[in-house]
């Protein structure tokens, strides 16, 4: 019997993926747990295995981006045909393998055969979350946009906006707002979702080097073989059946053309003039995100200057002193962790969201904080920072810095925070203008460690300061009150001890 394949859902905010590779040739017979894929998120990239065995035959080529839940690709008996017209991604039945039906998943995917789920309605919103419908122009099964207090739809005035311009019914579309309001992300990845149900077309077979049948490559890994000026002839495949994985060229040591000759990719963090910078994957999660910010929050920064020296002292103190020892040195960044975690337990608003019924104070202190990867940024979270002794905050954020800038970092550890930090003093700025995150209402943002002067009795002393830049969301908190969180972080960071338990 057959076996779908489906795009799975890595973490709670994937709403796509990208395959970048197929690792298995088509009608290669597979095992439960042998990698089927190279799967491309907006957050992480992640080899996908399967969960059952057969011979298996994908639907949508290497390089497409379909919605999590479609399907991508079946498992086979020997000698079976694949079911259905090929390519067209569809919903997991209940039950199918394990994998969630696409309303969990939060899918917008075409029905099979274009009919729709017993009991939906097409009739667009039924309560706050209604029951779903078919959307007969697009092909899609979603679930009907939610409604507050007296049936008013609720999504964002630039939501309406995109709908209308791109001839959407905004009420077939899935909101991922605070209380599932509809923002222009949401429309957008609706159009995303299907142009790539509609386009998608049959997987073609699996490229080969020419003159040497024995040696199956990827399109992908053809590519970027050239790029490096890597003879795919010298190159040791890790693969099912022989192929070449995009991580067998990375493991080349380069002998075969010097390093100095070969050309740089283009994907890498040193964008040419000329080059076009697709918005897809982390940086078009990037872009959506913070444009969808910027419209939906009042947003406002506030500048602090607080003195480090206790700071920068008790830290040459530790190094010291921990030389020999196991603990490791927090860095000035951990110190700000912790005193921005102790300081939002004293100022709660700081630590909220915004929802359509009012605004939440949350109860966990989670922080993420910003750590530039190519391509982009990544957040990834330390939770109950509060609670951690400092040295424990240093280990975490060590940890999760290098799974970040590796690619290791699994979508769970970019989850859940409650507030962001965000450091630029590495970079030399002093003051700037962080974009809160969604969901949260407050960001603080870290300037370099500079001299200052103090005057006492008329005499200038040298101190140790940085900025402190807050951008809140006024709907939240006003300026007063924000302005006190600063004070009480700069009060911590005088007498650093606190922070250490």
């Amino acid at each position: 019997m057959a076996v779908e394949v489906l795009l799975p859902k890595i973490g709670l905010t994937m709403q796509e993926g990208t395959i970048d590779e197929w690792l298995v040739p088509t009608g290669t017979a597979v095992s439960e747990g042998d990698a089927l894929l190279r799967l491309a998120t907006d957050k992480v990239d992640v080899d996908v295995e399967a969960e059952a065995g057969g011979v298996f035959h994908p639907v949508v080529p290497a390089g497409a981006t379909v919605p999590a839940g479609a399907l991508i690709g079946w498992l086979l008996a020997d000698g079976e045909q694949p079911p259905g017209p090929a390519g067209t991604p569809m919903p997991a039945g209940p039950g199918s393998n394990g994998a969630p039906a696409p309303e969990a998943a939060g899918a917008l995917v075409p029905a099979p055969g274009g009919a729709s789920p017993a009991g939906s309605s097409s009739h667009g919103p039924a309560g706050l979350h209604g029951t779903g419908g078919h959307d007969s122009a697009t092909g899609l099964n979603v679930p009907a946009a939610p409604t507050g207090a007296g049936g008013r739809l609720l999504a964002s005035p630039n939501a309406r906006r995109v709908a209308a311009e791109a001839g959407v019914d905004i009420t077939a579309v899935r909101g991922t707002g605070p209380g599932g309001r509809i923002v222009s992300e949401d429309v957008e990845d609706f159009l995303a979702a299907t142009a790539a149900a509609a386009a998608a077309p049959v997987a073609p077979a699996p490229s080969v080097v020419p003159g040497d049948s024995v040696i199956p490559v990827s399109p992908l890994v053809r590519r970027l073989a050239k790029e490096r000026g890597i003879d795919l002839s010298t190159v040791r495949a890790t693969g099912a059946g022989g192929r070449i994985r995009r991580s067998d060229l990375d493991a080349v040591n380069g002998t075969s053309v010097p390093a100095a000759t070969r050309p740089a990719l283009r994907s890498g963090t040193a964008p040419q003039a000329g080059d076009v910078i697709p918005l897809t994957g982390m940086r078009g999660t990037i872009a959506r995100r913070m444009h969808a910010s910027l419209q939906e929050m009042a947003q406002l920064t506030h500048g602090y200057e607080v003195r480090m020296d206790a700071v920068v002292s008790l830290r040459a103190r530790l190094k010291e002193e921990w030389a020999d020892s196991d603990l490791p040195v927090p860095s000035l960044n951990d110190f700000l962790l912790k005193a921005a975690a102790l300081a939002l337990r004293e100022h709660p608003p700081l630590n909220a969201t915004v929802r359509e019924d009012g605004i939440h104070l949350l109860g966990d202190i989670h922080l993420g904080f910003a750590v530039a990867v190519p391509g982009g940024l990544m957040v990834p979270v330390i939770e109950d920072v509060a609670e951690l002794p400092l040295p424990e905050i240093a280990r975490r954020s060590r940890a999760l810095a290098e799974a970040a800038r590796a690619g290791r970092i699994s979508p769970v550890q970019l989850e859940g925070a409650t507030f962001t930090v965000t450091s630029l003093g590495g970079y030399g700025v002093d003051f700037f203008t962080p974009v809160i995150n969604p969901g949260n209402v407050a960001i603080l943002g870290v300037g370099r460690l500079r001299d200052g002067v103090e005057w006492v009795d008329e005499r200038p002393s040298r101190t140790q300061v940085l900025t402190l830049s807050l951008t809140f969301d006024h709907r939240a908190v006003d300026g007063a009150p924000a302005a006190e969180y600063l004070r009480t972080v700069g009060e911590l960071l005088r007498k650093p001890l606190r922070l250490l338990v």
